[in-house]
């Protein structure tokens, strides 16, 4: 069956042109205009009649991408977005992405024939794909609670250097000086901006940040006791272990427990993010708490916006972090 893809490659033109000549013809040329019906009889495709005219006939719901929709943290976040949601009168579609590219993109799509009005983007990169991004105006874009490169999409996030310096502080001042990092994966942005942090804490207090002591992990359990078990064989072993989220601590412990090993006792262990199992972990766990709820609001409002076609005031919308310090740290022997 033709689709607008198969119409964008007969006519030579990108898919976003194709969705303007269709519901916005009079922003086009003539030529183009031309070409794109002469694609669209050629192929036999049947057009959306709702992306005709985007603004005036809305579906009233929005697109919710999300790389793990098992992440706990995610899960919070989401929460936060449909109660918003429900309070605007929009329902919320969830696209869970598994991380896989083509995936996002082509659930992004959705956007140019308007079986959405918007997108919350909950990971880092921008959703569509190049010729999907074609567009003119505003795209109905957001990110939310992540760090990106692309400065095209608003965003609300957290402030996550501050927050990861906090943490490392805390264990400084406990008296930590040789602290294990089980950070998130290397290429993500969310990875250097707590990276930063933790390098900023370290600097301040004359403490030097030694390469053997940072590990990777790709935020789930399973990695997290991997992340551990390296850092575990380190001699000497590290004090205090910084993760840059819930279920990688929780990993770690495990794993520090598997090796005869006592937390806090011989190794303290902090998390991030402040998920529902921190508090009831053996012990509770020190960690930061991201405010979801507000997450949620703030992204719904300011994409509600934008459907409308106004621009957010701060593009950049940064939201603060809470120090939670529980039983899982303590002094050093």
């Amino acid at each position: 069956m033709a689709n607008i893809r198969t119409v964008s490659k007969l006519a030579g033109v990108s898919v976003a042109t194709v969705s303007r000549a269709l519901r916005k013809p009079e922003v086009v040329s003539a030529d183009t205009r031309e070409r794109v019906l002469r694609a669209v009889k050629e192929s036999g495709y049947k057009p959306n009649m709702m992306a005709r005219n985007f603004r005036s006939r809305k579906s009233f719901s929005f697109m919710v991408l999300v790389p793990d929709i098992s992440n706990p943290f995610f899960s919070m976040v989401i929460s936060g977005i449909q109660k918003a949601a429900k309070e605007s009168g929009y329902s919320v579609l969830l696209g869970n992405t598994m991380g896989d590219v083509a995936v996002e993109q082509e659930l992004a799509h959705m956007l140019h024939t308007s079986q959405t009005d918007g997108i919350i983007q909950l990971s880092s990169r921008f959703p569509l794909s190049p010729e999907d991004r074609d567009s003119e105006g505003l795209l109905p874009i957001i990110n939310c609670c992540e760090v990106v490169d692309d400065d095209s999409m608003p965003t609300v996030a957290l402030d996550n250097i501050g927050a990861a310096r906090a943490l490392t502080e805390h264990l400084i001042g406990l008296g930590h000086t040789r602290i294990g990092l089980i950070a998130g994966p290397h290429d993500s942005p969310l990875t250097s901006a707590r990276m930063a942090g933790h390098a900023a804490a370290l600097k301040a207090a004359g403490l030097a940040s030694a390469p053997e002591l940072v590990t990777e992990g790709d935020y789930s359990f399973a990695s997290g006791e991997t992340a551990a078990a390296a850092l575990l064989a380190l001699a000497p072993r590290p004090t205090a272990m910084v993760c840059f989220n819930d279920e990688m601590a929780i990993g770690a412990m495990q794993q520090i427990r598997r090796a005869g090993l006592s937390v806090p006792a011989d190794i303290s262990v902090t998390g991030f993010d402040d998920i529902a199992f921190a508090a009831y972990t053996d012990p509770p766990l020190t960690t930061i708490a991201q405010p979801t709820e507000d997450f949620g609001a703030h992204a719904v409002a300011r994409l509600l916006a934008m459907m409308d076609g106004k621009a957010p005031a701060e593009k950049h919308l940064t939201l603060p972090y809470r120090l939670v310090v529980r039983e899982s740290t303590a002094k050093p022997r």
